[in-house]
């Protein structure tokens, strides 16, 4: 149980910088930079963690657009709040990382008011590029968040509902690359090798596999580069590659089976493969039901609707610090309406009354 008078005092913390936090998230949803090039967006959060007591390194673990504010204040708990703020192409802050960015340099400003309620050192940790190659992934394998007692952020939801956890499939990408011999597709077909034909049967041997998946798994791919002209054997075929799982064993699981598929098409096309990673991997969440409970009874308590944890629909850099520390993002409903993530109807919502409450 929270006592009451620094439930006010918090709150009274919170309200003073709430406009404040309104419009960083609306400056930044107006200024949308894509992942690694959120210069403005990091720049912005850091003068405000500045302004108010934070010593901050800037940039940061070798990423030019993070940032790391340290509030030290006695012996206690190590605990970092996370801050994304990158945003989609084309359809901007369309994830809401502009508002719950914005609640995480909120976060911090209300804590450094409330120093002397409180003993141990927070961290603001602006971590670029979750849209892409998450910049927690190599934070986390560097030990930054090694012997933290609480890593944590939120996430914009939506449909009215909040969940103390957001789950999350691990995943790993490929670039796959098909080489081939070019000829005349009419003169001289017989004296090629299709790398396209090689790239189509590669995705139709991972399609062939599909009924024996568990329900976990997700494979998806795109065809980057498949010939310039139907009237020439394409010698070259890029394909981009991504697969999920609930947990990283079944992740290597998978690795052998892709390969084999990709291996299998280009002998059978008399072609040859190759394949590098597009991404660094994404780990699954690992959870810790207390902390979650902890959060629920706190999301109740504010009164929101809060659901059971749902199964995983997508990947988040947050499962790799999961691997490193007892970490939390609670999915919290910025709208009523029942809006996908990553569409310009979610992005539009993050500016409307429910999100800035």
């Amino acid at each position: 149980m929270i006592n009451p008078e620094f439930a006010s005092k918090l709150h009274d913390a919170v309200e003073k910088h709430h406009a404040a936090a309104i419009a960083l998230s609306d400056d930044l949803f107006a200024h949308p930079e894509l992942p690694h090039e959120e210069f403005e967006s990091s720049r912005k959060m850091v003068e405000m963690l500045r302004q108010h007591g934070f010593e901050v390194e800037y940039p940061y673990d070798g990423y030019p657009t993070a940032f790391c504010g340290v509030l030290r204040n006695g012996d206690g708990p190590k605990v970092a709040v996370l801050a994304e703020y990158d945003a989609l192409p084309e359809i901007g802050h369309a994830c809401g990382h502009n508002l719950h960015g914005a609640m995480s340099i909120l976060t911090g400003l209300a804590l450094a008011d409330m120093k002397d309620h409180f003993k141990g050192t927070l961290y603001v940790v602006g971590t670029p590029a979750e849209e892409e190659n998450g910049a927690k992934i190599g934070m986390a394998d560097r030990g930054i968040f090694d012997g933290m007692d609480l890593a944590m952020m939120m996430h914009s939801s939506g449909n009215g509902v909040c969940q103390a956890q957001m789950d999350a499939l691990s995943l790993r990408c490929y670039v796959i690359e098909f080489h081939g011999e070019s000829s005349h597709a009419a003169a001289s077909p017989w004296a090629g090798h299709s790398a396209l034909a090689a790239g189509r049967k590669f995705l139709d041997l991972i399609d062939a596999r599909r009924e024996c998946f568990t329900p976990d798994i997700r494979v998806n791919a795109v065809i980057l580069d498949g010939g310039k002209v139907p009237g020439i054997i394409p010698n070259y075929t890029k394909i981009r590659l991504e697969f999920r799982t609930s947990a990283m064993g079944t992740l290597k699981t998978m690795d052998d089976m892709i390969l084999k598929c990709a291996r299998a098409a280009a002998m059978a096309l008399d072609c040859t493969v190759t394949w590098e990673p597009g991404l660094d991997d994404f780990a699954d969440m690992v959870r810790v039901p207390a902390l979650e409970d902890a959060m629920a009874g706190i999301l109740t308590g504010l009164g929101e609707t809060v659901i059971p944890v749902q199964p995983p629909v997508g990947s988040t850099d947050m499962g790799n610090v999961s691997y490193r520390c007892p970490s939390l993002q609670p999915l919290m409903a910025i709208t009523k309406d029942n809006y996908a993530l990553h569409t310009v109807e979610f992005a539009e919502a993050t500016r409307k009354p429910d999100a800035y409450r």
